[in-house]
């Protein structure tokens, strides 16, 4: 051991020198070749020896030696020889000592509360366990003048002593504290490094995170001002430097990352910053002198700092030199970084080969104190590798719950099953932070990114260490992890986690798969649901945010978690003895669904229909839990009965599936039907009354149209009738026809009214080839009556439960839904456009205005002509770049979606909401509103026959029916969409399935020479007896070819 400085009482460990060290020279400390570390004080010093004994000199008028052996040489603090000490720490005039069994001993100055004793005695000679933490295990301990800072195996971090600067970090009101106390404002953080300055304390993550708090006059805490803070506060500059070690001085703060870069801040007054400067600085800022040099240890003084450079072998030192503390041979104060005198080297490669190697020095770890540096060194014979401060390889962290302490745990558990060993693994086991650290995404230092938007841990691990805790020979272990679990983890989640790393016990403990066994909904499932609702704002966005990156099967799991607790809930609902009960379990259920629903609009883990629970159809009364949600809505709040819950399911209409939200639709409809027929019904009893029968009113919505001029004739019929009256059924009669319209002749009037609407000729709509879809034209000569006429029609299908062949994207149900149009929208229209756009926002280079040559304007084609029309005002002059270019494509989108087409939408939209403006169509996604209408291309051929029904001579076995299905599957798609088409009135299907249809096959007494008939209003198709397979396909395709027109037969 090498060592400089201030020696006036002995303090360096030499004998004989009662005067200042201006060099580094060899200490003659019997014991100097077994040191491990030192620790100083303002006039002693501790030295820790390899064996575990520990060694003091110095003067020792407060005790802080621990022992009395008055000799000039450090004497062995005896009262400790039956321990092995493995950490020690000096404050001003004070010191203490860490087991190996992570207990704490203290001795010295006590005025001031700092040896944790619950006393203020002025000294205290001989060491004393601080019995208020022999039930933790303590990791590392840390001294500031006369404050400790000591850190659990469990995370917790625990500060006593002064606290006259804030700097226990207990917040606003403590004063000075004689006992360790619990730092909860950093609960959940797991933490690397506990470090006390003068009066001012750092904490360091694991991911690199610096927390200050104390005493700041000097700019010590590196928060851009010099206000004292009470409470940690983020060193918000350093977050992304990968922190990995942090040393303090009595005013300054060095912090050493892992690329090996130095930042310091805080008191410059005696250049202890090495910035060339005797300024303070209030910033981190980057020691600009060793920016070229990779430093691997620091260690701050009173008012100086040194460096360890292992590349070249040289210690570097800074700041106060008055007492030779720098070791340069002078005693005067340095403002930049100067090399230590002596002959140094990291290892023996460093040694020239001229030179003797027996007068270098092999550096193994500097220390520094107060006005003192140390340097353990080695012969070259014997050299040891130097200590790299960036490596954790010799840190005393906390617990990390990993494979390795599994198993360790688990041979505890059988070899000694005490409680003080329940107890301290229930403890490990309760702790958010030691979790949080346990799975770190280390893959290119990957976890030193995390932020609210990277969660930096390795979700792959957390599921394998989870599936090993689940074999057989773990049961005990795992009987322990939900004791922590349930009692303590879960119901002490913080609403407002200290930091993003505090977080990620949110995305671990999804993972537990008893989480998914319904035993433990109660206790696991629900109770993490509402820690994660009770989260306040920024952090919830933080947990959103991490969703929205995890993997696709990792969401799935979760968004299945739930839907099974809310399945579990409502099955069994009656079992619940206490209502309230059930209403707080389902509701936490449902919103964290909903919140995971909000999620996935953006992220798009999984498709919406993964929301669906299919079960509540058969464990909920639809149609009263939304007319109980309609009258909420309207503001009628309904009161529920003692036994019934006071949550409306249709709040969250994400979890129904098509046949619920058909259901609520059909409930919708028949309520506003049946509003309108009453109104109408009681009209007609007035006028009846009063002797006007000519005003009757008809209960029915009635279109009397002819088939030469439907258009027309619609326009002129719905002209006539009120809002009220479109709510009313819908019965069309085709002038000249017999047909009675019980669904068949509506179905067919929407499809020919439909057809002409959309005809080319008229110009209302542009076909896009490329998608075969259409939309609103940009130019448009028809009245916009036509428009509104194509919005009520598509209202009406919907409210008579028709399904009818429009040729529009989704985007245009995301309008009617008030969802915004995005660029996947033009992709879905214009695949050549959409693409085209993406290459513009992914294209990779600088120059995007000479690649691309864009303005903010598009061309248009319009009756033969092309025109260009500006995005936005003046976008004729305006230039597309690559900081615009995201503003570009949105212009885009907008012009094509609204702009363009404002009027003739508005006109189409208002018809629509006119039919079918309730409160129902908010529980719709655009995609579910989009099959009501055009129903769903979802053929399951095998289907239709299973669930097809046979009258006459027919049975499913008949030779003739037999032979149909044969045929029937053998024409190809188009064909059977023809066949829909003729049996049905439309070739798609019902939101909700084939089976729906139920078409009915009857055998008719017509020979083999007459086709197949349809009535389409029963889907029920004739079916003459054929005799062989050739003139039934004939046939057949012959009725499917040339059916037009309706009759009833």
């Amino acid at each position: 051991m090498l060592c400089c400085g201030q020696s006036d009482f002995g303090q360096l460990g030499i004998i004989d020198s009662s005067t200042d060290v201006l060099e580094l020279c060899m200490s003659t400390f019997s014991h100097a070749n077994l040191i491990k570390e030192v620790a100083c004080g303002l006039k002693h010093s501790v030295f820790l020896l390899e064996d575990g004994r520990v060694y003091s000199s110095g003067h020792n008028g407060m005790g802080q030696l621990g022992q009395d052996h008055g000799k000039p040489e450090p004497g062995h603090v005896t009262a400790l020889a039956d321990e092995h000490i493995i950490h020690v720490a000096c404050g001003q005039s004070h010191s203490l000592a860490l087991t190996n069994q992570g207990q704490l001993f203290s001795w010295g100055a006590g005025t001031e509360g700092q040896l944790g004793h619950s006393t203020t005695d002025a000294s205290i000679p001989v060491p004393r366990l601080i019995k208020k933490l022999s039930q933790q295990k303590i990791q590392q301990v840390s001294c500031g003048n006369h404050h400790c800072l000591a850190l659990a195996d469990d995370g917790q971090l625990y500060t006593w002593g002064q606290n006259n600067h804030g700097q226990l970090g207990l917040g606003s009101g403590f004063g000075s504290q004689s006992s360790p106390q619990r730092v909860k404002s950093l609960e959940g953080i797991p933490l690397a490094q506990v470090v006390a300055g003068g009066y001012h304390s750092f904490t360091l993550s694991l991911s690199g995170a610096v927390f200050g708090w104390g005493k700041n006059s000097e700019g010590q805490l590196g928060l851009n001002d010099e206000k004292v803070r009470e409470s940690p506060c983020l060193v918000k500059p350093l977050r992304t430097h990968k922190v990995v070690y942090i040393s303090c001085g009595e005013g300054h703060t060095a912090i050493l990352t892992k690329t090996g870069g130095l930042f310091t801040f805080g008191a410059g007054s005696y250049g202890q910053l090495g910035h060339d400067s005797l300024h303070n600085e209030i910033n981190p800022r980057r020691v600009l002198e060793l920016m070229g040099s990779e430093v691997s240890q620091i260690a701050c003084g009173r008012h100086h700092t040194l460096a360890f450079v292992p590349s070249s072998g040289i210690i570097y030192a800074f700041g106060c030199g008055e007492l030779g503390q720098l070791g340069t041979g002078l005693t005067c104060n340095v403002n930049c970084p100067t090399v230590v005198k002596g002959k140094w080297a990291a290892h023996r490669g460093q040694i020239p080969t001229q030179d003797d190697p027996t007068t270098y020095n092999i550096i193994k770890r500097i220390f520094s104190g107060w006005n003192k540096t140390f340097v353990l060194s080695s012969e070259v014979k014997n050299a040891q590798p130097a200590d790299d401060f960036r490596s954790c390889n010799n840190r005393n962290y906390p617990s990390q719950i990993n494979e390795e302490t599994v198993d360790v745990w688990r041979q505890k558990l059988l070899d000694n099953s005490n409680s003080n060993t329940i107890n301290c693994l229930v403890q490990t086991l309760s702790s958010s932070s030691c979790w949080n650290g346990s799975f770190l995404e280390k893959r290119n230092d990957e976890h030193f990114k995390t932020s609210p938007k990277i969660p930096g841990i390795d979700m792959s691990s957390i599921k394998v260490l989870f599936e090993k805790l689940m074999s057989a020979h773990h049961s005990r272990l795992l009987e322990q992890i939900v004791k922590g679990f349930e009692s303590f983890l879960i119901p002490q989640l913080s609403s407002s986690p200290p930091d993003v790393e505090a977080m990620r016990i949110y995305l671990i403990l999804p993972e537990f798969p008893l989480l998914q066994d319904s035993k433990y909904y109660i206790t696991l499932t629900l109770p993490l649901a509402m820690a994660i609702l009770r989260l306040d704002t920024n952090p919830s966005k933080v947990l959103d945010n991490w969703w929205s990156r995890v993997c696709p099967d990792y969401f799935f799991k979760l968004v299945d978690l739930y839907k099974g607790t809310v399945v579990y809930l409502l099955n069994g609902k009656k079992t619940l003895l206490i209502p309230m009960l059930f209403t707080s379990y389902i509701t936490a259920a449902l919103r964290l669904l909903e919140k995971l629903h909000k999620v996935n609009v953006n992220a798009r883990h999984v498709e919406h229909e993964k929301f669906y629970i299919p079960e509540i159809s058969t464990l909920v009364d639809i149609q009263e839990d939304y007319l109980t949600w309609f009258l909420n809505q309207a503001g009628l709040k309904v009161r529920p009965s003692i036994m019934q819950d006071s949550v409306t399911l249709c709040s969250y209409p994400f979890v129904f599936d098509a046949q619920a939200k058909t259901k609520m639709l059909q409930t919708d409809a028949e309520l506003q039907m049946q509003i309108a027929i009453h109104g109408a019904n009681l009209q007609n009893m007035f006028m009846l009354l009063t002797l006007e029968p000519t005003l009757a009113k008809n209960p029915f919505l009635v279109l009397h149209v002819r088939r030469s001029c439907l258009v027309a004739d619609a326009l002129r019929e719905l002209s006539i009738y009120s809002d009220i009256d479109l709510k009313k059924p819908l019965k069309v009669i085709f002038d000249g026809e017999e047909a009675v319209d019980v669904g068949g002749v509506t179905k067919e009037f929407f499809l020919l009214l439909l057809k002409e609407l959309l005809n080319p000729i008229y110009g209302m709509f542009t076909v896009f080839k490329e998608s075969n879809l259409l939309w609103f034209s940009d130019i448009c000569f028809v009245e916009h009556n036509w428009f509104h006429l194509i919005g009520v029609m598509c209202g009406l299908a919907i409210y008579n439960f028709t399904v009818v062949d429009l040729h529009f994207p989704l985007v245009l149900y995301k309008k009617l839904l008030n969802v915004p149009a995005t660029l996947e929208d033009l992709k879905e229209l214009s695949p050549t456009e959409g693409r085209s756009l993406q290459e513009l926002l992914d294209y990779p280079g600088e120059d995007v205005e000479d690649t691309f040559c864009l303005n903010f304007t598009i061309c248009r084609e319009s009756y033969g002509l092309t025109e260009t029309k500006p995005l936005v005002p003046g976008g004729d002059q305006m230039t597309v770049r690559k900081d615009n270019r995201k503003e570009f494509v949105d212009a885009y989108v907008n012009y094509v979606f609204n702009l363009s087409v404002q009027e003739w939408y508005e006109a189409f939209s208002t018809g629509f909401l006119k039919v079918c403006g309730s409160k129902v169509l908010e529980l719709f996604q655009p995609s579910e509103l989009r099959a009501m209408v055009v129903g769903s291309s979802d053929y399951n051929w095998q289907e239709l026959e299973e669930s097809a029904s046979y009258k006459g001579e027919y049975s499913a076995m008949h030779p003739t029916v037999r032979m149909f299905w044969e045929t029937f599957h053998a024409l190809p798609l188009e064909k059977k969409k023809k066949f829909l088409l003729f049996l049905t009135g439309s070739d798609r299907i019902p939101i909700y399935g084939m089976s729906s249809l139920r078409i009915i096959i009857q055998s008719v007494p017509s020979g083999e020479d007459h086709l197949p008939v349809a009535h389409t209003c029963y889907n029920l198709l004739g079916l003459p007896k054929y005799t062989n397979v050739e003139t039934l396909r004939i046939k057949l395709n012959q009725a499917i070819d040339h059916y037009e027109g309706f009759s009833l037969e």
